[in-house]
Order: C-alpha cells, then sequence, then structure tokens
C-alpha cells in the first residue's frame, strides 16, 4: 500500500484563481472555466461531495429565475476539482437560460470533461413552480462508459 507523502505539494502554479481576490465571474458556462488539481491517493476510493445551495439559472421561456440545491458527488481519478473555480462556473449559469433538466446533464458533461471521475451524481433539487418541485439526477460511471464501448 502506497505511503502517505508528509510534504505539502504547491499547485498555485497549475491553478489561476485559487488565492486571487479580483473576482470577474463569467458570463457563460463553460467546461474551461474548470480547473483542477493532481489526486494524491489516486489508490483508493473516496467521496468528495459539494454542496451548493444558491444556484440560480433562468427559465429557457419565462426568462425568471430557476432557484436550486445542488449536490454533485465524486470518486476522483487523476484529477480533483478546485471549489473556486466551481464557485465561478456554477455562477455563470447565473444568465444562462435552460430547462432543469439540461442544466444537470451539462453540469455532470463539463464535470467529467475537467477530471474523469470514477463516479460522478450532479443532484439538482429545483424550487418549486406552480406546486411542482423538480429534481434531476444525472450520473456517469467510467466502468460503464468503458463497458458500453467494447
Amino acid at each position: 500500500m502506497p505511503k502517505s507523502k508528509s510534504k505539502p505539494v504547491d499547485h498555485r502554479g497549475s491553478l489561476s484563481l485559487l488565492g486571487r481576490s479580483e473576482a470577474n465571474l463569467p458570463s457563460a458556462p463553460s467546461a474551461d472555466i474548470l480547473e483542477t488539481f493532481e489526486n494524491r491517493y489516486p489508490h483508493r476510493d473516496y467521496l468528495i461531495r459539494f454542496d451548493a445551495e444558491d444556484f440560480t439559472s433562468l427559465c429557457p421561456i419565462t426568462k425568471q429565475p430557476d432557484f436550486a440545491t445542488l449536490q454533485i458527488e465524486y470518486v476522483a481519478g487523476r484529477r480533483c476539482i478546485e471549489t473556486k473555480s466551481l464557485k465561478f462556473y456554477l455562477a455563470s449559469y447565473r444568465n444562462c437560460a435552460a430547462f432543469n433538466e439540461e442544466v444537470a446533464n451539462r453540469i455532470l458533461d463539463d464535470l467529467v470533461k475537467a477530471c474523469a471521475p470514477r463516479r460522478m451524481t450532479v443532484l439538482g433539487r429545483f424550487a418549486s413552480r406552480g406546486g411542482i418541485q423538480v429534481s434531476v439526477e444525472a450520473s456517469h460511471s467510467a466502468a460503464v462508459d468503458r463497458q458500453r464501448r467494447k
């Protein structure tokens, strides 16, 4: 079993947002906003969870805001998602008009593209509209994807 390294790793060279105070939020969602860093424990499955309680996007028909709580869970492969870049990425949806189902699936696709996790789930719990609450759960599994390609 590999030993844990005790020497801290300086990731600042590969991360452009972390440690910077200026806040220019992106105007549109793009996987290019997401930054990653090396997973120092790629030999182990461990769950990483992000909870975003103030997510907003726009209804594509009415252009009214859709409020949601997002939960993102993943088991990292070789890369982990840097939190500040995720915050900027999610904030870029504030002016994005898309149905709730599209939002959850697009976030999953962009995050998978950025870090190639072993497994990932994006759960969006959108605020009630007209007495109906919508929850969308989109999942990715690298093992299932490999099987489909065979």
